[in-house]
């Protein structure tokens, strides 16, 4: 059954269309909903990037005559064979593999297959030898697709002569025996018997088509590993096609082919609008993330009435679009998918983040190429409102999900999937302070031939990369806004203090106030106005709770800003003015510098800590746990003499001992004062 899903408040409109039960302006949403309704249920995973089977698929080369389901009364069963080439991992004398039962029939197996078991959708097959490590073995499986709508191979059956495959999460089982999982990539040889008159797309290049009687054979053959969810066939009786060339960044004198599958009745000039953009938009995708890496793509959207009822998939090298969905947001998503799901794919479930994230940030950086900054920075927005309305509380990183993926409308939701995931990284991008710098670490990331390129990755395997590529250390960053739910809330205070004689401090103090996610470490680019010459925007990393500031000017301030930009998009609170870390109590002139015993003590969650400056001082107010982690720092600047209170609000630091520690430096006599004393919380 379809439900009908509430419509996203957005900022950007491009070109929407009509479809079936709703209508969208992103293509995020287009793919989102595809996704969260597929039918595909979850069985066992993988954990990341670790081949936990016995053995590594390298190839796969099927042959299916699929002929008959063109033709009148469109059945959907069919007989095929496939050889599977792996290479051994660990000892074995037997392979499983997902097949499952109520869509295929195994006959028979060959080569070094000597006799199976079909259960519970799982092939057992047992080899000839027991095969060690680095063998490389073939086995050939006869098998036969049944007469059942299995929603993984669709037989139209309105007469339009249209089949086509779709298959993520996990619905390649339901079509071919394979080790169904997103890590094992393996290259794909496809031979398909049709009708004359059929044209039939799939993964990688067209090797051949040859006609035998009133048949034709088609052979598609990728020299690239594929996901087995990105394995598909597309095929309809008098299919348009159109082909446009795009000439590589490289060698401008090769081009490879784009092939658009089209069905009569589409709007055409829609079609045309994105054969025209097509040519930019995979090099302005080569620029950021590496030249494209195919041999081909192309996309095919299928007939109206043949159960595609989406908005897009993006099978590698042949991307499958709702009929008559020729829309640059949708397109900008899908075909980005193609460097970041395809060329690198997640390497778990629990990795999907990478695959979708990255697509629907790339729809903003297509409104960026197209409009500017400010459209992109609109885009992210509305990305940002998606998320903030629509977070349900869980973090986009799930390890569990790895071995016991959840069902589908909680991986692929789309404020964490989607939105969120698009919003982070354009925080990134915002971390590292320059679009280059981050852009070259991206690529870095999507280029590295060595680990990530054809190949699948973990989130830890992310942060690793862009790390080492910005020269520090970036775990912290994935960590709190990937690996935790939910987003900081903010209760800052700033305070303009007369010092007289026209000197003016400015006091800033960073608060977090969210009990249901960590402190989240950022830089905050703050903004002061004044009553003359001009404003000054600068940063602070923020990397504890309560932090603050003091800087003095000889002009006065009128105004301050935290976040001018809103380019910590995730994010909630307020920021007023007030008292700003520590208040003088009294101006009495104590005799000697002391820390007090804070009081209340245990407590929950505020306390305060007194302590005494008989001098100008600089001052170093924090508080550590156990292990010497700093957690809070309440007070960092310098500060008159006198009798000072600083509050401490613990509401979203667990219950434990802790240490709070006054630092001052004497800027009058010299010397430094430091002392230490314990506090307790109690939940």
């Amino acid at each position: 059954m379809r439900h009908l899903f509430t419509i996203f408040s957005l900022s950007i409109i491009l070109v929407s269309y009509s479809f079936t039960q709703i209508t969208f302006q992103k293509g995020s949403e287009y793919c989102w909903h595809k996704k969260s309704n597929s039918p595909h249920t979850f069985v066992l995973g993988d954990s990341p990037n670790s081949p936990k089977h016995k053995f590594d698929v390298l190839n796969y080369k099927i042959w299916m005559d699929i002929r008959h389901c063109f033709l009148s009364p469109y059945p959907r069963n069919y007989d095929a064979n496939i050889i599977i080439k792996f290479r051994v991992d660990t000892a074995l004398n037997s392979i499983d593999l997902n097949a499952v039962n109520t869509s295929l029939t195994i006959d028979s197996v060959g080569m070094a297959g000597v006799s199976f078991t079909h259960v519970n959708n799982i092939l057992t097959i047992t080899l000839n030898s027991t095969y060690n490590p680095n063998d490389t073995v073939e086995i050939k499986i006869y098998y036969r697709h049944l007469n059942v709508s299995d929603q993984a191979f669709y037989v139209s059956q309105n007469g339009n002569g249209m089949v086509f495959t779709d298959c993520e999460p996990q619905g390649a089982r339901k079509w071919f025996p394979c080790w169904d999982r997103p890590s094992d990539k393996a290259t794909v040889d496809i031979t398909v018997k049709v009708p004359l008159n059929v044209r039939l797309g799939s993964n990688g290049r067209l090797n051949d088509s040859l006609i035998t009687g009133d048949s034709l054979y088609y052979h598609w053959i990728s020299r690239d590993p594929v996901a087995t969810y990105l394995t598909v066939l597309t095929g309809r009786v008098n299919y348009n096609l159109d082909i446009v060339y795009w000439h590589k960044i490289s060698n401008p004198s090769d081009s490879i082919p784009i092939r658009f599958y089209w069905n009569t009745g589409e709007s055409i000039s829609s079609l045309n609008n994105i054969k025209t953009i097509i040519g930019p938009m995979t090099t302005y995708y080569s620029y950021k993330f590496g030249e494209h890496p195919f041999e081909k793509n192309g996309f095919a959207t299928i007939a109206s009435g043949s159960g595609f009822t989406w908005g897009g998939m993006e099978n590698q090298t042949l991307t499958s679009l709702q009929y008559n969905s020729w829309s640059a947001n949708l397109v900008s998503h899908e075909f980005a998918h193609q460097w970041f799901g395809d060329m690198i794919t997640c390497a778990s479930w629990a990795d999907i983040w990478m695959n979708e994230g990255f697509a629907t940030y790339c729809e903003a950086l297509w409104y960026e190429y197209t409009g500017g900054y400010s459209s992109y920075k609109s885009d992210i927005l509305s990305s940002a409102s998606s998320y903030l309305s629509g977070n349900p509380g869980w973090a986009m990183y799930q390890p569990t999900w790895a071995e016991n993926p959840p069902n589908n409308n909680t991986l692929f939701n789309y404020a964490i999937t989607y939105a969120k995931g698009a919003c982070v990284l354009h925080m990134l991008r915002y971390l590292m302070g320059d679009s280059a710098t981050f852009f070259n670490a991206i690529r870095a990331y999507s280029m590295d031939t060595v680990n990530f390129k054809n190949n699948s990755v973990a989130t830890d395997d992310f942060a690793a990369k862009i790390s080492e590529s910005y020269g520090q250390d970036l775990t912290w960053f994935i960590d709190q806004w990937v690996k935790q739910p939910n987003h900081p809330v903010y209760q800052n205070y700033y305070q303009f203090i007369n010092n007289g004689g026209g000197n003016w401090t400015v006091g800033f103090q960073a608060r977090q106030i969210q009990s249901n996610s960590p402190f989240h470490r950022m830089p905050l680019t703050l903004k002061i106005s004044f009553a003359s010459g001009p404003d000054t925007t600068f940063r602070v990393d923020n990397n504890a709770n309560d932090q603050v500031w003091f800087w003095p000017y000889t002009r006065q301030p009128t105004s301050f800003q935290f976040d001018p930009d809103n380019d910590i998009v995730l994010k909630q609170g307020t920021t007023t003015q007030g008292t700003v870390g520590i208040t003088l109590q009294n101006e009495e002139i104590p005799i000697r510098y002391d820390l007090k015993q804070n009081y209340p003590n245990p407590f929950n969650p505020v306390t305060h800590i007194k302590f005494d400056l008989p001098r100008r001082s600089f001052v170093e107010l924090r508080v550590y746990d156990v292990t010497g982690r700093l957690v809070a720092e309440l007070f960092n600047g310098q500060t008159n003499k006198g009798k000072y209170i600083a509050e401490f609000n613990a509401n979203n630091i667990s219950s434990g001992v802790y240490y709070y520690e006054l630092r001052a430096k004497d800027l009058e006599k010299g010397g430094i004062f430091k002392d230490a004393k314990k506090m307790v919380i109690v939940r």
